[in-house]
């Protein structure tokens, strides 16, 4: 993840080498953020809970986002977002990036 804002969300580089960076995301409570942020590497994400994630866009729009322990999904290069935890418990996920 690049090209961050202050959020309130814990980032801690897990792995970092010339193709790879793993990073654990750790939200601990409720609307704690990234920071607005842009990927500059496409990236997957694995959540480490059953819950929902909110990400706010661009134009001003929040979506949630339902997630599963252990299921992961993947985005391109470019995405621009901020990303709030919207549980009322703490709650991580593990960021991959293809650098």
């Amino acid at each position: 993840m690049c090209t961050t804002s202050e959020g309130t969300a814990t980032g801690t580089v897990l792995i970092e080498n010339d193709r790879t960076r793993v990073t654990e995301w750790r939200f601990a409570k409720r609307h704690d953020n990234t920071g607005w942020h842009r990927h500059e590497h496409d990236y997957v994400v694995v959540p480490q809970f059953d819950g929902t994630l909110e990400i706010d866009q661009p134009d001003g729009t929040r979506i949630s986002a339902p997630m599963k322990t252990g299921v992961p999904y993947f985005r391109e290069a470019g995405v621009h977002h901020d990303v709030l935890n919207g549980n009322d418990f703490e709650c991580a996920f593990i960021e991959v990036e293809f650098l």
